[in-house]
């Protein structure tokens, strides 16, 4: 008798099945990317607060860097910003010394979930290198905020592995942490606010 396969799919609120390895466009759903970004806490839960900081929370912010960065950006490279770290809905958040352990495996499923996700939502399956290099660097300033306000690095630590940002870039941006129904919401809002202006 023939070993049986292992699942290999996910049930979505929304009741969509989700094949994490043949993901397909159609089975996307934002409020399902917001329910699951709202749910994922970044640095491994070890935050400072009440709450965990959230990966939706943290896309939020990232697409407020970007938009600082490079005002004159076209909109759907905002977009892309704001569902940069959108296959963790499923995948969850691992922190950088896990991915290398884990090895290329957790780089093809997410390249694959990236792909369906951007495809659902009008981007291009692979984004062009210097737009992901940008949200990249986006992603490096919110992460040394992180790690300074709520994870307990100093700034000289934070500095030394995602290097200082500069000071006005960031003026006026403070992480706060909130319920995850309050930042599902905000998710879905800015989600639906960008792809209006497509």
């Amino acid at each position: 008798m023939a070993a049986k396969s292992p699942r290999a799919w996910q049930r979505m609120l929304s009741g969509r099945r989700l094949d994490l390895l043949d993901p397909t466009p159609v089975d996307i759903e934002i409020e399902d990317i917001a329910h699951g970004l709202a749910f994922v806490a970044r640095w491994n839960g070890q935050t400072r607060g009440d709450f965990a900081y959230s990966v939706a929370e943290h896309s939020l912010l990232v697409e407020i860097i970007h938009g600082r960065m490079y005002p004159k950006a076209p909109v759907k490279w905002k977009l892309a910003a704001l569902l940069h770290d959108a296959p963790e809905y499923v995948i969850g958040d691992m922190i950088s010394p896990v991915k290398a352990a884990v090895g290329p495996g957790y780089g093809e499923l997410d390249e694959r979930l990236t792909s369906a996700i951007h495809i659902r939502f009008g981007l291009p399956a692979a984004l062009p290198k210097t737009v992901k290099a940008q949200i990249k660097r986006a992603d490096k300033v919110s992460a040394w905020m992180e790690a300074v306000q709520i994870a307990g690095f100093s700034e000289s630590e934070a500095t030394k592995f995602f290097g200082r940002p500069n000071a006005e870039l960031i003026e006026g941006l403070d992480i706060y942490l909130r319920p995850p129904v309050e930042v599902r919401r905000d998710f879905v809002s800015r989600h639906e606010a960008l792809l209006s202006q497509l």
